[in-house]
């Protein structure tokens, strides 16, 4: 992502395209044994979503992570080009994850979005949307293949 491929729909501003930037380097650069970083990101009264929890505060956001984080052997994410609307910032991701637990450590793709809000340099606010069943149901044993064999039927 580079300042020119942003789409501004508004006066987001530096304080918001920068703390984007900060906030797609986290999330390159995030392992279990890192996540103190999302400190410099994230504000003290954070809110997160994801299909699988809700939590408030950055203490909850760094336990969620620590443990979101602790089997993960790679996890990088290609960002597209973001939406910025005033403080409203909409990101598409693809996350390519290689987890111990899924696929027997092979590289799973997911593809998702980040809706965030930015304020005062911190990300107050932030909900991610993907398929679960892209990043999980379709790697479990029996009920993936199921699931891809349905996925390719309906498509």
């Amino acid at each position: 992502m580079s300042t020119a491929s942003v789409i501004d729909m508004g006066k987001g501003g530096a304080t918001v395209t920068q703390t984007l930037k900060q906030f797609t380097q986290l999330f390159n650069n995030l392992s279990s044994g890192n996540v103190k970083d999302i400190r410099n990101v994230y504000s003290d009264d954070v809110k997160f979503q994801d299909p699988f929890s809700s939590v408030n505060g950055i203490e909850d956001l760094t336990a969620y992570f620590s443990g979101a984080y602790a089997n993960v052997i790679s996890c990088h994410f290609d960002f597209g080009e973001p939406v910025i609307n005033g403080r409203d910032v909409c990101i598409p991701w693809i996350m390519r994850l290689r987890h111990k637990r899924i696929r027997s450590g092979k590289q799973v793709n997911v593809d998702g979005i980040s809706q965030l809000a930015i304020h005062n340099g911190k990300v107050t606010h932030h909900r991610d949307y993907f398929d679960v069943g892209q990043l999980l149901y379709e790697n479990l044993p029996v009920l993936g293949k199921a699931i891809r064999w349905i996925r390719s039927k309906a498509g």
